[in-house]
């Protein structure tokens, strides 16, 4: 099927009809069950999906760059009912297109935006989302607008105090660039983001033992002052409420008031040392290991951040 950026194909599993891929241009881009919202077949999905269970519980205000098939938006609204989400992606052809083929949760709990991601992140409001997932690529890098000190410091800005940054973060062996990645998250989240427990990267085994090319999931968690969060936090953002009602954003609108779990809840700080967060990642069906804290700084060892300018 022709798209804005190239071709979009939905190819069913032959053992599992109600299963199906989403490539975009020849890549797989996305696995959804179609009977089955909660469903995450990408080792890396599964591995967001269990920092994003470590968050209080309710709804919660997600930030997708990247949105293709809408997979873990899907699942985030199946896990937490109620939560309001935006998805992004450069193509609106294929947004058309998803909302069409798979059964997405409906405007106001899912908008989805013909953007670019970074400047979709630019125009966001200060501590306005739990939650930002950066899931971009052009071939098998992510763009240079969205790596860096840049980026993460945008990240950083728009996310409320206790949200977490989730990266999906290609690479291949010595994993230099997922190296510098975890530098920039350190530089841009604080000096104590490692030894508070506020950094991690996660991936199996023998990706993390540079035999292979593969996914990196990288976390950060925007610190909680000490005299809590402050009134002025998770405001509406309306960079989110530009929709024509079918999901797919075209013009101005306003959110309504939020709901108790929202952004702005008067919750603690995530720490991504728990033995929980460990012990869910070990236990997948393609078992991951942790890295946080101080063994997620050693990881970034002497690497130097990708200094970048923020996006725009």
């Amino acid at each position: 099927m022709p798209i804005s950026t190239g071709t979009a194909e939905v190819v069913r599993d032959p053992d599992f009809p109600q299963r199906v891929t989403l490539h975009v241009n020849g890549v797989p881009s996305s696995s959804l069950d179609l009977a089955d919202p909660g469903f995450l077949d990408f080792e890396y999905m599964q591995q967001m999906a269990a920092f994003v269970a470590l968050l209080p519980p309710g709804p919660l205000r997600v930030l997708h760059l990247g949105a293709a098939g809408s997979a873990f938006a899907r699942h985030v609204e199946h896990e937490r009912p109620g939560s309001r989400q935006l998805g992004v992606d450069l193509d609106p052809r294929l947004l058309e297109l998803v909302r069409e083929w798979f059964a997405l949760p409906r405007s106001p709990l899912l908008r989805l935006r013909a953007d670019d991601a970074g400047r979709a992140l630019a125009s966001a409001r200060d501590a306005s989302y739990d939650v930002v997932v950066r899931d971009v690529f052009a071939g098998d890098r992510t763009p240079a607008h969205l790596v860096g000190t840049g980026f993460a410091a945008e990240a950083h800005r728009v996310l409320r105090p206790g949200g977490i940054l989730l990266v999906n973060c290609a690479d291949r062996p010595p994993l230099t660039t997922a190296r510098r990645e975890v530098a920039s998250l350190a530089e841009a989240f604080g000096p104590g983001a490692a030894a508070q427990g506020r950094l991690a990267a996660v991936a199996e085994p023998a990706i993390l033992k540079g035999r292979r090319y593969g996914n990196l999931v990288l976390a950060a968690v925007r610190e909680v002052p000490e005299d809590g969060p402050g009134d002025d936090v998770g405001g509406a953002d309306p960079g989110d409420a530009r929709d024509d009602g079918s999901g797919t954003t075209q013009e101005a609108a306003q959110d309504g008031p939020q709901t108790p779990g929202q952004a702005g809840s008067d919750v603690g700080q995530p720490d991504l040392r728990d033995a929980r967060l460990g012990r869910a990642l070990r236990t997948l069906a393609v078992p991951a290991t942790l890295l946080a804290g101080d063994d997620a700084a050693a990881f970034a060892g002497t690497a130097a951040p990708l200094e970048t300018a923020a996006p725009a």
